[in-house]
């Protein structure tokens, strides 16, 4: 996902980086508005995923806290291991979806 934004972002800024006509730039906001809106489904299903993992680990910690079981730790650390790169990946959605609307007030 990160990749196609990521493509688009440079889509975006080739397309604008030059004076546009008027009927360009009608066509060029309704498709960043069609990936605005893509992307911020994404980011929104991203989040809720990456909130129900954090949420995980909470209660991980505090059951290893309460048991000091070997095997609450293990979960906690697999745990770890998939909030971080879900954390990564919520951040480049969220700064990309940023970028997004800069170009969309560009073209107001």
């Amino acid at each position: 996902m990160w990749k196609q934004l990521k493509a688009f972002i440079e889509y975006m800024e080739q397309a604008i980086s030059k004076p546009v006509p008027d009927d360009e730039k009608i066509k060029l906001k309704e498709e960043l508005l069609v990936k605005i809106n893509f992307f911020q489904h994404e980011r929104i299903v991203h989040l809720l995923v990456m909130m129900l993992f954090a949420i995980c680990t909470i209660i991980t910690i505090m059951g290893f806290v309460a048991f000091q079981s070997l095997g609450v730790a293990l979960l906690f650390v697999l745990l770890m291991c998939l909030l971080i790169p879900y954390i990564v990946h919520y951040y480049h959605l969220e700064n990309g979806v940023q970028k997004l609307y800069t170009f969309y007030d560009k073209l107001k």
